[in-house]
């Protein structure tokens, strides 16, 4: 992997926007975020369905299908510009230094080939080596993510491994052209629970090892909490809230990550039931004004209801939240 400043993150992202276009006009789908990763680190992306989690990965890795297209903003990989990038040369940064995990493994699989074949081709396309050793490195890869006896499974096809078994392939085949980003889509939401820790596991220890950066996206503040070193939390479109994974799980300071965090099953607490976010995520087509928020927040006042609050730092974090201003202006 290409040797990156440690002053510069891996992935810089400043002011995105993308919008979908309809007959009624364009609807914003992801509006105005920035956020870095550095080399090594894990920023868990979280939100519910609809906040834009998948299409801010989509737009990374330039995957957004029309009629959605990036209309502001920039996305820089290592310091070079990507989100102008032609169709073809981004097809080449995405195989060699953006590396992709997706939630169904048999998406990124295909059934008709060896997964030999698979790993060799996508090392080869982007890595000088003879195919002796592109086979060679397809089997430590194997080894690497654990895959038992990978001299004798790399002549395996897809539907030879169970679900968590395809999972690890896929994870090696993202690791294959040794990248300087992963980003990881619900790598978990298909499997059981213990196969779920074995995968976080996985991709924390493989990345950490390598110095990959990665963006985790996920609506399961669990698999954030064991992975994650710094958080984001998305609604709307918008970053509400990020900083590091211990402050956010600890002490949230939007309602809205109060509220995700308040929804976590806990072991040493006494609470009868878990708390609910009334209401759901308002349609791109009939954003509210002010904060978006708004209407399902316990701690709204008039302020909220017209003017959208803009990302502040707060400590280690910047919080997006009108009340924090409120109540610094009435001490």
């Amino acid at each position: 992997m290409t040797d990156i400043p440690t002053n510069e993150p891996v992935l810089s992202v400043r002011d995105l926007h993308v919008d979908f276009s309809t007959r009624r006009g364009a609807l914003k789908a992801i509006d105005g975020i920035s956020f870095d990763i550095a080399p090594g680190e894990v920023l868990g992306v979280v939100g519910e369905s609809g906040a834009g989690k998948s299409v801010t990965g989509s737009a990374v890795v330039g995957l957004i299908e029309p009629p959605g297209h990036i209309s502001g903003g920039e996305i820089r990989l290592a310091g070079r510009r990507i989100d102008n990038l032609g169709a073809e040369e981004m097809r080449r940064v995405r195989g060699k230094e953006i590396g992709m995990i997706f939630q169904d493994p048999l998406t990124s699989l295909n059934p008709l080939y060896r997964i030999g074949d698979q790993l060799t081709e996508t090392i080869r396309t982007h890595l000088p080596l003879s195919a002796r050793a592109a086979r060679a490195r397809a089997i430590d890869l194997l080894a690497d993510v654990g895959i038992p006896a990978p001299e004798q499974r790399i002549d395996s096809y897809p539907h030879e491994f169970s679900g968590g078994m395809r999972q690890r392939v896929v994870i090696a085949l993202a690791l294959a052209a040794e990248p300087k980003l992963v980003v990881a889509d619900e790598p978990t939401t298909a499997l059981d629970v213990s196969v779920q820790a074995q995968i976080i596991a996985l991709i924390k220890k493989l990345c950490a090892e390598r110095g990959t950066a990665v963006m985790l996206v996920t609506h399961d503040m669990g698999v954030i909490a064991e992975t994650a070193d710094q958080v984001a939390v998305m609604y709307a479109g918008r970053i509400v809230e990020k900083g590091p994974v211990a402050d956010i799980i600890g002490r949230p300071m939007h309602p809205y990550a109060r509220g995700l965090m308040s929804a976590i099953p806990s072991l040493v607490s006494d609470a009868d039931r878990l708390v609910q976010i009334p209401g759901s995520m308002p349609r791109l087509a009939s954003l509210p004004d002010g904060c978006a928020f708004h209407p399902r927040c316990d701690r709204c006042f008039d302020i909220c209801t017209t003017l959208r609050p803009e990302p502040e730092p707060r400590g280690a974090r910047r919080v997006a939240c009108h009340l924090y201003t409120h109540e610094e202006m009435a001490s």
